[in-house]
């Protein structure tokens, strides 16, 4: 098993993260994606969900929109270390910010303006919505996560895979299945989900087909997953077959080793 395949510190906290470790017993997988994540268990199983701050983890989660975690998280910790102090009210001091500060403090996450201005726009309606960070923090942590879910989505610049991380990272729900690009890409690869399908019908499927337990950690161990082995461009079974250890699982939809060619499953052949 790979020690810590993921960075220390990214969106789930690594491994000091808080909430509630997730022990891994595969015993008799039902379907074929129960299967997959039982076996990503086998190389990367080490999480913890749940724990983080309500509000925190939404702006986290913002910051690492179309960017990797080596890019967010120094962006994340240069946000905080600013506007995180004395005790201040976080999404007080955000609302309040200067637009062009906070977007020179987050530059290093890509697409600073654009980000700058989604995590003015929710911490101004968690302020006149909620009253305080606080109170958003037990919201997302204590209701039913359909009615965090749904809040959530109603906010400018945040879409179901933001929500599911907040949902999973900070509330600890069970059940939870973030889908974003590793994820669409590979089950709908494997065969698992329709090749047409668009992330909210990929996220259907796995979190009908994962037990709830399993499904925050399928989330980041299948993340883990697409950038050793199943990446867009060059997915591991092209040269060699036998190079992943998914191959007796996947269906290989759009990947043709004959001929070279990798294309998106919803273009393939």
């Amino acid at each position: 098993m790979t020690e810590d395949p993921e960075p220390t510190e990214n969106i789930s906290g690594g491994p000091a993260g808080g909430g509630n470790a997730m022990s891994f017993d595969p015993g008799e997988a039902a379907t074929r994606a129960e299967r997959v994540v039982d076996r990503l268990g086998e190389r990367y199983w080490q999480k913890a969900y749940g724990g983080r701050d309500g509000f925190e983890c939404l702006v986290r989660t913002i910051l690492s929109q179309n960017t990797s975690d080596k890019a967010s998280q120094p962006a994340h910790d240069a946000l905080m270390e600013r506007y995180d102090v004395n005790g201040a009210d976080l999404a007080k001091t955000l609302a309040a910010a200067e637009r062009a500060e906070l977007a020179e403090t987050i530059s290093g996450a890509g697409l600073y303006n654009q980000k700058s201005r989604v995590i003015q726009d929710v911490a101004e309606l968690v302020v006149e919505e909620y009253g305080s960070t606080d109170v958003f923090d037990a919201f997302v942590r204590e209701e039913p996560p359909a009615d965090v879910r749904e809040v959530l989505l109603e906010m400018r610049g945040v879409g179901p895979k933001t929500a599911d991380c907040v949902l999973l990272f900070a509330g600890g729900r069970d059940g939870v299945f973030p889908v974003d690009t590793h994820v669409h890409r590979i089950y709908r690869r494997m065969g698992i989900a329709p090749a047409d399908a668009d992330h909210e019908e990929v996220r259907t499927v796995l979190e009908r087909d994962v037990p709830a337990e399993k499904c925050g950690f399928g989330h980041t161990a299948t993340i883990q997953f697409g950038r050793e082995y199943c990446s867009a461009r060059k997915p591991a079974c092209l040269d060699d077959p036998d190079a992943c250890p998914m191959a007796d699982l996947c269906e290989q939809i759009g990947v043709y080793p004959e001929s070279g060619e990798v294309v998106d499953p919803s273009e393939a052949r």
